[in-house]
């Protein structure tokens, strides 16, 4: 998935992804430790696939901590 999909997704939609990922990327290193891959880069890729959807859920938590600063500020 690029990161231009997971900014279109929902809030819900990234953390439901988020939580599927993980799943499958805890089941894909057991599976590496117990026997033999058959993709190994599946690990790779579940792995950046994380970190991209963790990034832009900071980037969102970041953002809306500006926009409620911003309003704070112009309240006052």
């Amino acid at each position: 998935m690029k990161a231009a999909e997971l900014r279109d997704m929902s809030d819900e939609q990234l953390a439901l992804t988020l939580q599927e990922t993980a799943g499958n990327y805890f089941r894909l290193r057991i599976q590496a430790q117990t026997e033999r891959l058959d993709a190994p880069s599946e690990l790779r890729a579940h792995r950046k696939l994380l970190a991209r959807i963790k990034t832009i859920q900071r980037q969102r938590e970041i953002g809306t901590q500006k926009t409620a600063e911003a309003a704070a500020q112009t309240a006052t």
